[in-house]
């Protein structure tokens, strides 16, 4: 899988993460063609593409890899007294040497082992064997942040509950970094009597590491030893220790309990806390060096859910499949039942359509924006225009010289086809020594860049963005005086350089900025709908901050992730939707912690609904990939609104049977539902299953787009009161005239909390339109003091 970070990376930074920079550096142990095989990897992320494991594609019909095999447990022969009986002869009849890596009893029902191809074949067709499915490889996809959602630096703006402190979130990612302020338990009273979990030792961890704050660890690595041998101890804590920071970044942006006077190197100064600073944090460490593997995944998700936890953030991500072929699907399922709910990043493949993972409807799949903050550094010019930027460069003041420097173009410094990257050992230290350097951004990381300048002798670098990353700018606490600039500057700059016969620049560091608008904006690389999986459910679901965030960070490697940097740190600023996705994940343990009864669909809704797509002046909402205002494929339902979240007024609820009834209208076979639903379960024959009736907070209208005749969709939706007794009105707008858009009953009438009603909506598309064309519009329902709005995104196949 993908952590949904960026950190440090080039022009595919958008599926290239913060655990990059430290990996790449780590490996260079490894053999040279393993090397390049995960570099090639590396490179590919911006696909968010899980891969089968095939550990020697040389000889694919002899050589093991690990697969995931589903079990219909109903089926276990009588003559078995317990279910890992049954599996293990099951295996057994395939392959004498084969063991069971894991076992699962709650994500989903099976096992993990490693087989030939051939032996998976004849396993699969096994009595009571559902599927066997290869092992897919997936890689790693505040201060400021809680006044920009309007929480404040006190919990005086939520309500306080005695169960907010009962909230378990689970994280699943690097590990974690127990010695961090983040992590204080002071004031906390006894862990939950509801936790299952423990907190397991390993290589630099102990139980004692854990306390009531982070009241779990464990750690996963069985199918990454598998395929990749054994974990080198003496680089990585084969523990739930975070080697990397990822893990520690995400579980403090979730729920950290409140530091004073947190920043990163003086920048973002402030007193950092997570979103629900009183939730309780179990960390589930799934990801390594090499990656993040499927069988370990699913078995932290069956800890997870046997441990109790209240909420899964998983600030990763992989290719797109069908829901009973998807690992993290069929886990979040079973959480789903269990009360649970998933949040997941939407991925880092923007701005491209089509882009997201995670999309299944029992998912809450979050894209990324940004905040009213920034870290500006400009660029002077020797022919007195300045350029700005950003950065989060601190060096001694003699570090960068006030005066203009001679400047140059690295592409004009280098013998290499691609020296204007500055990759390593492409520049020449005789043209660099003594000068700031221009780098074009893409293929490697960008603060390796710098450092690539650095070790060559220049003073400084201006990395400049490309066509494929646009205007949008990214910090980074660069090894040397470094800023980074827009693609429209970069030109401009360029031109000078190529120009002037003795270019010369400085870079002039401002520190901090707030108040930055507009904002937010919904990030360049944070992917994008339409959903490939299921066109007819809307994705993402929501935004939330995810560019340039401070949380605590790992005591084992510096800001950069690179070996080179000895810098340590408490805190970190790094970007991506691994950012955006714990923002959701501690807000929803914030309506956990308020709302007890409420299901996670029913906090998916309130945060949903109420989340807002346009600025308090009524411009809409804008995209930074484009500079035009974003839409509900970008931004799904808009930017969250946690205040105005814990009083919805009205919900979109969702059972298990809702979600099994979703299944029959993909028409999916009874083993395939079985497979997600850990049961068997029949589709009524009888009955007419539709997708558009599931009761999503959200509304995707797929129109057919060669008929002149006209296209008509109907949409049926149940809400459920949970505020005060009222009347609520039906407002539709939309962009395009040609779809008349009716609802009925256009007014809705409650007398009691928990009261149900249902309303459908009809659109009707008059003649034909462009195929690939969209449309959008919105549908609010409003008692005059909540307002209840649902995205429209209309299209034409």
């Amino acid at each position: 899988m993908v952590p949904h970070s960026l950190l440090n990376t080039g022009s595919e930074e958008y599926t290239v993460t913060e655990l990059s920079a430290a990996k790449l550096n780590r490996m260079a142990i490894m053999s040279t063609s393993f090397v390049l095989l995960l570099l090639l990897a590396l490179c590919r992320f911006c696909t968010a593409a899980a891969v089968a494991d095939n550990t020697d594609v040389s000889h694919p019909k002899t050589t093991p890899s690990t697969y995931i095999v589903h079990m219909a447990k109903s089926q276990m022969p009588a003559s078995f007294e317990h279910h890992t009986h049954w599996y293990d002869s099951s295996l057994k009849s395939v392959s004498d040497s084969a063991e069971m890596l894991y076992t699962y009893t709650s994500a989903i029902h099976g096992f993990s082992t490693r087989l030939t191809p051939e032996q998976a074949a004849s396993l699969s067709s096994q009595p009571g064997v559902l599927s066997v499915l290869p092992e897919l490889k997936y890689e790693l996809h505040t201060t400021r942040t809680p006044e920009f959602l309007g929480l404040g630096q006190t919990t005086e703006t939520m309500p306080q509950s005695d169960s907010a402190g009962d909230v378990i979130i689970g994280v699943l990612d690097t590990g974690v970094w127990p010695e961090s302020k983040s992590f204080d338990d002071t004031g906390f009273g006894p862990v939950p009597s509801s936790w299952n979990g423990t907190c397991e030792s390993g290589t630099n961890f102990n139980s004692s590491n854990c306390n009531r704050k982070l009241i779990g660890a464990r750690y996963f690595a069985k199918g990454y030893e598998a395929t990749l041998g054994p974990i080198e101890e003496s680089k990585e804590s084969k523990s739930p220790r975070d080697d990397d920071g990822h893990g520690t970044h995400t579980a403090t942006t979730a729920a950290g309990s409140f530091v004073p006077g947190a920043s990163l190197l003086g920048y973002a100064p402030g007193t950092a806390r997570g979103m629900a600073p009183r939730a309780r944090i179990a960390a589930y460490k799934v990801c390594w060096v090499g990656g993040c593997f499927s069988s370990d995944i699913l078995a932290a998700m069956d800890k997870a859910i046997d441990d109790n936890v209240n909420v899964l953030s998983m600030s990763l991500g992989g290719g797109n499949s069908d829901y009973f072929r998807d690992s993290v699907a069929m886990g979040a399922f079973s959480a789903m039942e269990k009360g649970i709910l998933i949040s997941c990043s939407a991925g880092n493949a923007g701005p491209s359509a089509y882009s997201l993972s995670n999309s299944a409807p029992w998912i809450t799949t979050v894209g990324a924006g940004t905040l009213d903050r920034d870290f500006p550094a400009f660029v002077s010019l020797g022919n007195g225009k300045n350029f700005s930027g950003v950065s989060l460069y601190r060096g001694n003041s003699n570090s960068m010289p006030s005066a203009l420097t001679p400047f140059i173009y690295a592409g004009n410094a280098s013998n290499a086809t691609s020296g204007n990257l500055c990759m390593m050992g492409t520049l020449s230290p005789q043209q660099v020594k003594g000068k700031i350097v221009m780098c074009d951004r893409g293929v490697n990381a960008r603060v390796q860049k710098g450092a690539v300048v650095k070790a060559a002798g220049g003073l400084g670098m201006v990395l400049a963005n490309t066509a494929a990353n646009g205007e949008e700018l990214v910090a980074d606490a660069h090894l040397l005086p470094a800023t980074s600039v827009g693609q429209r500057n970069s030109d401009v700059i360029k031109s000078y350089l190529f120009s002037d016969p003795n270019p010369t620049a400085t870079i002039l560091f401002e520190g901090t900025k707030v108040g930055v608008q507009p904002s937010p904006v919904v990030a360049a690389f944070s992917s994008r709908g339409p959903n490939s999986i299921t066109a007819d459910i809307l994705k993402p679901d929501i935004v939330a901050p995810g560019v340039n965030i401070l949380a605590g960070w790992s005591g084992a490697v510096g800001p950069t992730g690179l070996a080179i940097d000895a810098r340590r740190v408490a805190f970190n600023i790094i970007s991506g939707t691994s950012m955006s996705c714990p923002h959701v994940s501690g807000l929803a343990a914030l309506l956990k912690g308020a709302h007890p009864e409420w299901s996670p669909a029913a906090i998916r809704s309130a945060l949903m609904t109420t989340a807002y797509t346009a600025y308090k002046n009524g411009q809409k909402l804008q995209d930074v990939a484009t500079g035009k205002p974003s839409t509900p494929f970008d931004h799904g339902a808009g930017h969250v609104d946690p205040i105005s979240a814990l009083n919805p007024g009205l919900v979109y609820d969702l059972t298990v049977d809702d979600y099994l009834n979703f299944l029959c209208a993909l028409n999916y076979s009874a083993s395939e539902i079985s497979t997600l639903a850990k049961r068997s379960y029949t589709c009524d024959e009888k009955k007419r299953y539709s997708v558009r009736d599931l009761n999503y907070p959200s509304f995707a209208v797929n129109f057919e787009g060669r008929t002149t005749s006209t296209n008509v969709a109907k949409y049926t939706r149940t809400v459920t009161n949970v505020g005060p007794a009222g009347t609520y009105k039906a407002t539709v707008t939309s962009d395009n005239p040609s779809v008349k858009i009716s609802v009925e009953p256009n007014t809705l009438s409650f007398g009691q909390v928990n009261e149900k009603k249902a309303y459908t909506v009809t659109f009707s598309a008059s003649g034909s339109a462009p195929v690939n064309a969209n449309s959008f519009g919105r549908l609010e329902w409003s008692d005059g003091k909540h307002v209840v709005g649902s995205p429209i995104a209309m299209s034409w196949n």
